[in-house]
């Protein structure tokens, strides 16, 4: 058996969706499980899709998530004399024609004849325009009969070639179709399956008809993908989602974790763990367990993956990925990270959803005084909180040993004096110190905050009751 050649297509359009990451691990999976051969391929006929910077950032996200190809990256727009040997042999048989319709032209044909649909109407098909200028080359689809095909995710395909229209193969200006390109290019590259998503279902059959037309062997197994689609079941859109993988780089996701997620949306283990290494993924995977329904893009579920990738990495692995977020901070010195924060840097690691997280979480070290949330602040100052201040501030100072088992000792101590649980004793102390209701351990971080730092933000507290 002839291993398996599949390919990825991206058009570089500046970045990389999530659907098209999501199409391209698959791909890769299958490939890998299969010991075939996945073959990159972009798809830049479009003179404005071709520029380099535009490729690299597909090539820089795939990088980034671990796809790497085994062959490529083929560029369409190095191969357009294939394309143009293909239209102009369709045109020489008569399975193409120059047309040169306005779309103005073809709706207001279809609205005199009272047709609904206002597709093409193969108005040019005998008029056997000459080359020129102004004018596009369709393919003459059949008038009977059907176009099928078996799709190892969604089953039996059939289309009626009444519904299909004469498409462009080549439009006015020369260049060719998205249909033709691929119809070549599969059949050239010795593609035998083509995985992709959903929405590009109804591309196949004109594709079929180009490739038996040019006297291609047999076509690829197809294998459509479901649509990614958020909690509403509607499909991911630019305008309503984050979709650009590079997105949730820079919101601090792990590599692993995102495909690891990735790999889950429309496909899952047989025996249910779904957070767990690529290569088990790998052994694991079956196209043939792709569901059909749409795949729910879950940023919560996301966000619980990475937090435990982040809580699996070594200290020193937490360290070197967390660094480069700190980058914007104005507060980090030049030496970061320093002593203190990798003291606090596995306390901040059990507490991290992301990457992004850890520089909210430690700059009260860092500032001269910290940002007060006055929300927390708020609530925080409500009751016994100015006794609490006066007390831990006079317990603080009487310490010998500025360590965190003594400072939690001595607050709870002073919450037993006021009749409050720690928890309730802790709010204006941590708020006063860090600036937040919520973050890494109180008496750990007052350790490496430093005994001086943290009495004088305490009596500055006490100054604003």
């Amino acid at each position: 058996m002839t291993a398996p050649r599949v390919r990825f297509a991206p058009a570089p359009t500046g970045y990389l969706h999530v659907g098209g990451a999501r199409t391209a691990l698959v791909n890769w999976l299958f490939a890998r499980k299969t010991g075939g051969t996945f073959v990159l391929r972009i798809e830049d006929t479009d003179a404005a899709l071709s520029r380099p910077a535009l490729i690299d950032v597909v090539l820089r996200t795939l990088d980034w998530l671990g796809i790497g190809w085994d062959e490529g990256p083929h560029r369409q727009s190095e191969r357009l004399a294939y394309y143009d040997l293909a239209v102009n042999t369709l045109l020489d048989e008569g399975r193409a024609y120059r047309c040169d319709c306005a779309r103005d032209d073809v709706e207001a044909r279809a609205r005199d004849a009272g047709r609904k649909t206002p597709g093409y109407d193969g108005y040019c098909r005998e008029r056997a325009l000459p080359p020129g200028a102004g004018a596009a080359v369709r393919f003459r689809t059949p008038d009977e009969g059907t176009v099928e095909f078996d799709d190892v995710v969604r089953g039996h395909v059939s289309f009626a070639a009444s519904d299909l229209v004469d498409f462009v193969i080549q439009r006015a200006d020369g260049s060719p179709t998205f249909l033709v390109a691929n119809a070549v290019d599969d059949a050239e590259m010795g593609i035998t399956h083509a995985i992709r998503g959903e929405d590009l279902l109804n591309t196949v059959p004109s594709v079929l008809l180009l490739m038996d037309a040019l006297g291609y062997g047999p076509p690829p197994t197809y294998a459509h993908l479901p649509l990614l689609v958020d909690e509403a079941r509607k499909k991911l859109s630019k305008r309503r989602h984050s979709v650009a993988v590079e997105d949730y780089r820079e919101q601090g996701y792990l590599p692993e974790a995102f495909v690891n997620f990735l790999a889950t949306l429309g496909w899952g283990p047989p025996d249910g763990v779904e957070i767990r290494p690529l290569t088990e993924i790998v052994d694991l995977f079956a196209l043939e367990d792709v569901t059909k329904a749409g795949a729910y893009f879950d940023v919560k579920k996301l966000d619980h993956f990475n937090g435990e990738y982040l809580r699996a990495l070594t200290p020193d692995d937490f360290v070197a990925r967390v660094t480069p977020f700190f980058g914007d901070a104005t507060w980090a010195p030049p030496d970061f990270p320093d002593e203190r924060f990798s003291r606090m840097a596995p306390l901040v690691q059990e507490r991290c959803v992301t990457l992004a997280d850890a520089p909210a979480l430690v700059d009260f070290l860092y500032l001269d005084e910290p940002e007060i949330d006055e929300a927390a602040w708020g609530k925080a100052a409500q009751g016994q909180a100015a006794a609490v201040l006066d007390d831990g501030i006079a317990a603080f100072e009487g310490l010998d040993e500025w360590r965190a088992e003594a400072l939690h000792a001595a607050l709870a101590e002073v919450g037993e004096r006021h009749g409050l649980k720690l928890g309730k004793a802790q709010a204006p102390v941590r708020v006063a110190v860090t600036g937040r209701s919520v973050g890494p351990p109180l008496f750990e971080s007052l350790e490496v905050l430093g005994q001086e730092r943290t009495l004088a933000r305490l009596r500055a507290a006490r100054a604003r009751l």
